[in-house]
């Protein structure tokens, strides 16, 4: 690459982001400008957070010969995402420097430029010393001993060190880098700040998942949950403890199909919840539960009704499979608990889940399901204590699969 090219990228860093046909928003601007030794960045799901730090990867490998450059992420398939996006803006650039070497996780340019995408294990790591720019992607779910492990590479070189992601409640290293005093800068981005998210989205957002899941996914909010995870279950239940409670409530007329939740146990309960979904209004009616401990899997699923649609803990394969041998139409479910509590929060607040009271088992564990206290944070972390989650847990699969992940798309180029 020529003086005069490598200038004009150093005087205007968002060419980067231009060349791929994107309108940079002024944070992002001001990110590729910065030169602060340490960038946090708390930035709204689709705000173009991975597109800037993409650009700021490859203005070092194009501007600093002989730069290393690593992506860090706690999964292979996020690092190499990553990856994708500084091979994306390096074709838009039309190539400016030849590359030696070019695969799925490594780049190596003329000038001596090394870029390579890595997963979040320590043992895959610690090889690399003389690191120029190391980031690390979806910050908040990277471990603090992992975190503690990669920041030496940095010593001798002196290089940067940025950090990217949405909150993952108050606990871990991004957190207390967060809202502590070291040498960071902070960038927060919440969805307000990115014309290309309509507000009319986010209602539907909070309305589909709830509060909770929009402030940390869409606000940038660090929120510390505690007490009972469903506190308004009490308006779920269909009949009324004590009125009529012997029988299911009545179905609505409609189109609506037969659908469960199954969690696998053996000294804990198997637990099956199950019932329609009407398609009309998005209301779920769960009207019939199972559960039962030290019970085989082949009584399960002669037991079971074969006209449900079952959605089942993801990690009991080999239980999903004597399921379907035994005739039962078996999904793997989705095991994201935040987005699953979300869920069905959102469903109660709205009035789109119904619970039979016949259902005892799922209400008495919605009663004591709860978040753990300060003191147990500290040695648990922060998912809810897990003794009362069984036809919880077949519910959240099941409720889980009703709707697809939530997506964003831009009407105009720009910046995502």
């Amino acid at each position: 690459m020529n003086a005069p090219s490598t200038l004009a990228l150093l005087l205007d860093p968002s060419l980067v982001l231009r060349a791929q046909k994107l309108t940079p928003d002024p944070w992002q601007d001001e990110l590729l400008l910065a030169r602060e030794p340490y960038l946090l960045l708390n930035c709204a799901r689709q705000t173009g957070k991975s597109t800037t730090v993409a650009a700021l990867a490859l203005l070092q490998l194009l501007t600093v010969s002989g730069s290393l450059v690593l992506i860090v992420a706690p999964s292979e398939r996020q690092s190499h995402e990553l990856f994708r996006k500084v091979l994306d803006a390096y074709q838009a650039l039309g190539q400016p420097v030849e590359a030696l070497k070019s695969n799925q996780s490594e780049l190596e340019l003329a000038n001596g430029s090394r870029l390579v995408a890595l997963p979040g294990r320590e043992e895959t790591i610690r090889s690399f010393s003389g690191v120029d720019l190391l980031i690390l992607d979806e910050a908040s779910r990277v471990p603090d001993d992992l975190y503690r492990s990669v920041r030496p590479m940095l010593a001798v070189s002196r290089g940067r060190l940025v950090a990217l992601s949405t909150p993952f409640g108050q606990r871990g290293w991004f957190y207390d880098e967060w809202v502590g005093a070291g040498p960071w800068r902070r960038i927060h981005v919440p969805w307000s700040q990115c014309p290309r998210i309509a507000p009319e989205f986010v209602a539907e957002e909070v309305r589909a998942l709830g509060q909770g899941w929009v402030d940390q996914e869409y606000n940038g909010l660090f929120t510390a949950l505690e007490g009972l995870v469903f506190p308004e279950f009490e308006m779920a239940i269909a009949v009324p403890a004590g009125s009529a409670s012997d029988r299911a409530p009545t179905l609505p007329a409609g189109t609506a199909h037969a659908v469960g939740g199954i969690d696998f146990g053996w000294r804990n309960p198997f637990a099956a919840v199950w019932g329609v979904h009407s398609q009309d209004d998005d209301v779920l009616w769960i009207t019939h539960e199972r559960y039962l401990r030290e019970t085989p899997i082949s009584d399960h699923a002669a037991a079971l009704p074969r006209e449900v649609m079952w959605h089942a803990d993801p990690a009991g394969r080999t239980e999903i499979e004597e399921l379907r041998r035994g005739g039962l139409l078996v999904r793997k479910g989705d095991n994201n608990i935040r987005r699953g509590i979300a869920l069905i929060t959102a469903r109660i607040r709205t009035g789109r889940l119904k619970v039979a009271a016949t259902c005892v088992r799922l209400i008495a564990e919605a009663r004591l399901y709860r978040y753990p206290t300060p003191a147990e944070r500290a040695a648990i972390g922060e998912n809810p204590i897990d003794a009362n989650n069984h036809a919880l847990a077949a519910l959240r699969y099941l409720v889980s699969r009703l709707v697809p992940p939530p997506t964003i798309s831009a009407p105009s180029p720009c910046a995502k």
